[in-house]
C-alpha cells in the first residue's frame, strides 16, 4: 500500500458504532415512522396523504382520481419509500370499519371487514372526505410550519392544522423501537363537549371530563363491557377495554331460537371468527350450535347462530363470547409525540395539547390576516388619496416620460408609499367611476373593521378561545353524530364498598396469625377488676395479640416483624363473632411463614394525594431503631407486598403509627423507662432505609414495648405491666429528652408487677381493650372513677384479675358503646394501690 492511502481510515470501536447507529435508527421509526404526533394525531405518512391530495387537488368537491396517480403524486413528491405502504395508508383511511371518521373517500374495491384485499391502485379512484378539509384548512394561512421535502426542492407542513381533534377521534397504533401506540377512536359530539370543558375550567378533573366522554366509540359498534379499563386508560393513558358483539337472541318461525349478532368488536375479521367459531363447534369445545350462517351484505353486518333445541340460549351466548372473538379487549397505550417526544397521555393531556395548538393556529391565522387586512387597506388608502387628487395625479402620470418616473413623481408628490404608488398606476380607469369610488371607501371601512377585530383577537387570550370553541362546535355541528359502541356495566364496574356501610369495627389478630372482624356492641363495658369475658376461642398454645377499631372502607396497611408490608380493605377481613377463631392472615396475603404480622395500621383513603403527602409512618424496633418516611411512599398497593423498612440481624419490627411530623412521640421499654422527644428529630427516610437510635437499652435482656404519639386531647399517658397492673399518669410528669437517650421511669416494675408490656395515651371517657394471652378481653372505662391518675414512679392498681400462668398480651382503646354495665362473671376484686 503506497505511503498516505491509509491517512483517511480510522479505526471506530464497534460497539459503539453499533449503539450509535441503533439509537439513529430508533429515533427515525419513533419519530418519523411509527408514533403519531399528540396535535394533528396523524403520522408522517398519514400527513403526506393528505397534503399530498390537497396539493393534487382531490378536495371532496373536485373528481375522483385514480389512487396511482395520488400515490405517485406523495412518493414523488414527500414520502420516497415503497408504493404499498402509501396506498396501505390511503386505503385504511377510506375504510368506515378501520375509522371511525374516514378522511378518505375511496371508489372502487377498498378491502372488507372480512379481511379482503383491496383492488389494486391503478383501479381504484379517491378524493378527500369532507370531513378531511377540516384537517387541512387554513394550512396556506402561516398557521403551522413547514419543512423542506426529502430533496430539498419542496417544502411540507410539520404538522397540519387539524380544527378536527383527529388523535381522539380516529386513535392511532404503531410499534416502534422499545415502544408502541394504541390509542382507541371516540365520539367526536363527545369529544368536542369534552374540549370545550377543558377549556371553560383547566382543573376540571377527569372524572368530570368523563361526563362528557364517556368511553371509547368504535366505528364498527359493539358494546363495552364494564368501565373499569376505560377509567383506568382515561386516568393513567393505559388500560384494557373489553368490547362484544351486540347479539339478540330470537325466535324463528318453526319456533327454534337463535343468536343473531349485528355488531362485531373493532379490528376483529369476521370471515376468520366465523370460521374459527365452527372449527370449536367441530371439536365439541362449544355445544348448543347447530349451524353458522353469515347473512352480512351492504345494509350490515347479520351472523346467525342456529341453536339445538336443548340449547339454552345466554349459556351459549356466554360460551361464544368466552371462547371466540365475539368478546375482545383493546388494550389502551396512549402514547404520542409531544414536541417530539413520546410520551404516555391521559385524556386530560391530550386534550390539554390539543387545545394548545389549535390556540397557536389562530394565533398565527390571524396575524396572517391581519397582515393581509393591513396590506389591504395600505393600497386601499393609497387609491383614497389618488381618488381625492385624481385631475393632479392623471396629469403628473400623462408629464412622464415612463412609468418608473410617474412611481417616483407620486411617492414625492403624495408621500406615497412604493406599493400604493404601484398599485395607483396599476388601477384601471373605470375604478374612477362614482360607484367605484363608494366600493373603494366601504371596502377600506370593512378592513378597519376587520383590523380591529383581528387586534382584538391577538391582544385578548378569552377571545382567542373562543374562536376556537366556535370553530369546534362548527365542526360538531357538520360531522357530530350518535354514539355507536354502547357502554355495558359490568359487575367489576360497582365497588363493593357501596353496598357495605361504613361502620366501625373491631379487627382482632392472634399470636399465630388468625384475623377477623367483629362488630362493636358484641363487646360489653365492665368495672375495674373483673375477670373479663371471652373475646376469642383459639388454637392450643395462641393467644390474642392485637385489637383495634377502624372503619370498614379504610385501607388496612399490614406491617411483618420482618419489615414488610402489605394492602387490606376491612371489608376484606372475614367477619366472625367475638367468640370466633377466624381466619388466617396468610390466606389473604402473602406472608412469608416464619414471619408474622405486628401492626395492623388504619391510615383511611391512601388515593387522596394530598393526605399520603402531608402524613408519616413512623416505625419502632425491639432494639429501639425508629425511621419516619412519607406515607406516600406506601400509597400505590402491590399483591405481594413491599418492604417496609430495612430490618438489623437480631432485630424485629414492633410497631408503626401514623404521624403529621409535628407529633411527640413516647417510647417505653420493658424496664419501665419513658423516651419522650419531639418527631422532628426523627428526618424522613427512604423505604428501604433502617432508620436511627430512638433509646438507649439497659441491657441485652432490655427492650422496647410500646411507641405512641401525643395529642392535643392527650390527657395522660397509660402503662400496663404482664402481672396486670397499671396506671394513669398525666403527661407532663414526665419530662422531655432527647432521642436515643434513657428517658425517665414510667413504672416501677417489681417481681409482682412483671414487666412493661404496653403504652398507650389515653383521655377521660376513652374505653379500654384489655388482652391476655389466654384470649380473655376486659373492657372498662377510662375515668377518675375507674381509674384515677397516679405518680409516674408508682407500681399501679390492679387492672384484671388473670388466672395463674396468664399474661397480659396488649391493650387497646376502643370507642365508648354504651353506658350500662354488663352483669359481671364474678365479683369485682379491688385493685390496691402500691
Amino acid at each position: 500500500m503506497a505511503e498516505g492511502e491509509n491517512e483517511n481510515i480510522f479505526p471506530i470501536n464497534i460497539e459503539d458504532e453499533m449503539r450509535s447507529a441503533y439509537i439513529d435508527y430508533s429515533m427515525s421509526v419513533i419519530i418519523s415512522r411509527a408514533l403519531p404526533d399528540v396535535r394533528d394525531g396523524l403520522k408522517p405518512v398519514h400527513r403526506r396523504v393528505l397534503y399530498g391530495m390537497l396539493d393534487l387537488g382531490v378536495t371532496y368537491n373536485k373528481s375522483y382520481k385514480k389512487s396511482a396517480r395520488i400515490v405517485g403524486e406523495v412518493l414523488g413528491k414527500y414520502h420516497p419509500h415503497g408504493d404499498s405502504s402509501v396506498y396501505e395508508t390511503m386505503v385504511r383511511m377510506a375504510q368506515d370499519w378501520s375509522l371511525r371518521y374516514p378522511l378518505v373517500d375511496g371508489q372502487g374495491n377498498f378491502g372488507s371487514v372480512d379481511g379482503d384485499s383491496p383492488a389494486a391502485m391503478r383501479y381504484t379512484e379517491a378524493r378527500l372526505k369532507r370531513v378531511a378539509d377540516e384537517m387541512l384548512d387554513d394550512i396556506n394561512k402561516e398557521t403551522v410550519d413547514f419543512q423542506p421535502n426529502f430533496d430539498d426542492s419542496l417544502k411540507e407542513p410539520t404538522v397540519l392544522p387539524a380544527r378536527l381533534p383527529n388523535l381522539l377521534v380516529n386513535g392511532a397504533s404503531g410499534i416502534a423501537v422499545g415502544m408502541a401506540t394504541n390509542m382507541p377512536p371516540h365520539n367526536l359530539s363527545e369529544v368536542v363537549d369534552g374540549i370545550i370543558a377543558y377549556i371553560d375550567n383547566n382543573d376540571i378533573e377527569i372524572s368530570e371530563l368523563m361526563e362528557h366522554v364517556k368511553a371509547p366509540d368504535f366505528p364498527t359498534g359493539g358494546q363495552i363491557y364494564g368501565m373499569t379499563g376505560v377509567k383506568s386508560a382515561f386516568e393513567t393513558g393505559r388500560g384494557r377495554v373489553v368490547i362484544r358483539a351486540k347479539a339478540t337472541i330470537e325466535e324463528t318461525k318453526s319456533g327454534r331460537e337463535q343468536i343473531v349478532v349485528t355488531e362485531i368488536p373493532y379490528m376483529v375479521n369476521k370471515a376468520n371468527m366465523i370460521e374459527k367459531t365452527a372449527a370449536m363447534i367441530n371439536e365439541k369445545k362449544i355445544e348448543g350450535i347447530s349451524d353458522i350462517r353469515d347473512e352480512s351484505d351492504r345494509t350490515g353486518y347479520r351472523v346467525v347462530y342456529e341453536l339445538k333445541r336443548d340449547a339454552i340460549p345466554n349459556i351459549v351466548l356466554n360460551h361464544l363470547y368466552k371462547y371466540t372473538q365475539l368478546q375482545t379487549s383493546f388494550g389502551v397505550n396512549n402514547v404520542a409525540l409531544v414536541k417530539g417526544r413520546p410520551r404516555t397521555l391521559n385524556l386530560k393531556e391530550m386534550i390539554k395539547y390539543y387545545v394548545e395548538h389549535r390556540h397557536e393556529v389562530v394565533v398565527r391565522r390571524t396575524q396572517y390576516e391581519l397582515a393581509e387586512a393591513e396590506r389591504r387597506a395600505h393600497i386601499l388608502q393609497g387609491y383614497l388619496i389618488a381618488l381625492d387628487n385624481i385631475d393632479e395625479v392623471i396629469e403628473l402620470i400623462r408629464g412622464s416620460r415612463d412609468p418608473e418616473l410617474a412611481k417616483r413623481g407620486l411617492i414625492e408628490r403624495f408621500e406615497l408609499s412604493e406599493i400604493q404608488a404601484k398599485a395607483i398606476l396599476e388601477m384601471r380607469l373605470q375604478r374612477l367611476t362614482g360607484l367605484e369610488r363608494d366600493k373603494i371607501q366601504s371596502e377600506f371601512e370593512e378592513i378597519q373593521k376587520k383590523i380591529q377585530h383581528y387586534n382584538d383577537i391577538l391582544n385578548n387570550y378569552d377571545l382567542r378561545m373562543n374562536v376556537v370553541k366556535e370553530e369546534l362546535l362548527e365542526v360538531k355541528e357538520k360531522f357530530g353524530d350518535d354514539r355507536r359502541t354502547e357502554i355495558i356495566h359490568s359487575a367489576e364496574d360497582f365497588e363493593v364498598e357501596d353496598m357495605i356501610p361504613n361502620q366501625e369495627v373491631a379487627v382482632t389478630i392472634s399470636h399465630q396469625g388468625y384475623i377477623k372482624r367483629t362488630a362493636l356492641d358484641e363487646f360489653r363495658t365492665q368495672g375495674r377488676g373483673g375477670v373479663g369475658s371471652r373475646g376469642a376461642t383459639t388454637k392450643q398454645d395462641d393467644f390474642t395479640e392485637q385489637l383495634f377499631v377502624t372503619g370498614l372502607h379504610d385501607y388496612l396497611l399490614i406491617f411483618t416483624e420482618k419489615g414488610r408490608m402489605f394492602w387490606l380493605r376491612t371489608f376484606e377481613v372475614p367477619e366472625g363473632t367475638k367468640t370466633a377463631k377466624g381466619r388466617a392472615i396468610q390466606n389473604l396475603i402473602e406472608i412469608e411463614s416464619d414471619d408474622k404480622v405486628r401492626t395492623v395500621l388504619n391510615v383511611g383513603d391512601i388515593r387522596i394525594k394530598d393526605y399520603v403527602c402531608n402524613h408519616f409512618l413512623l416505625m419502632c424496633t425491639s432494639k429501639g431503631i425508629v425511621k419516619k418516611t412519607s406515607l406516600e411512599a406506601y400509597s400505590r398497593p402491590r399483591q405481594r407486598g413491599i418492604h417496609a423498612l430495612k430490618i438489623n440481624d437480631g432485630d424485629r419490627l414492633l410497631n408503626v403509627i401514623l404521624t403529621d411530623g409535628k407529633k411527640k412521640i413516647v417510647l417505653a421499654t420493658s424496664q419501665g423507662q419513658a423516651i419522650r422527644f419531639d418527631e422532628n428529630e426523627v428526618r424522613a427516610m427512604g423505604r428501604m432505609a433502617t432508620g436511627v437510635k430512638g433509646a438507649k437499652l439497659q441491657d441485652e435482656t432490655d427492650e422496647i414495648i410500646g411507641i405512641v404519639s401525643e395529642t392535643e386531647e392527650t390527657e395522660g399517658l397509660l402503662v400496663v405491666s404482664e402481672n396486670g397492673f397499671g396506671k394513669r399518669t398525666q403527661l407532663m410528669e414526665y419530662r422531655q429528652t432527647r432521642r436515643g437517650s434513657k428517658g425517665v421511669r414510667a413504672l416501677k416494675v417489681t417481681e409482682k408487677t412483671g414487666k412493661l408490656v404496653a403504652i398507650s395515651v389515653v383521655m377521660d371517657g376513652d374505653d379500654l381493650m384489655i388482652i391476655t394471652k389466654n384470649g380473655i378481653t376486659i373492657r372498662m372505662g377510662v375515668d377518675q372513677d375507674q381509674m384515677r391518675l397516679m405518680g409516674r414512679a408508682t407500681q399501679g392498681v390492679k387492672l384484671i384479675r388473670l388466672n395463674e400462668g396468664d399474661e397480659i398480651s396488649s391493650i387497646e382503646k376502643v370507642e365508648k358503646i354504651g353506658e350500662e354495665n354488663e352483669e359481671q362473671d364474678t365479683q369485682d376484686e379491688a385493685g390496691t394501690e402500691e
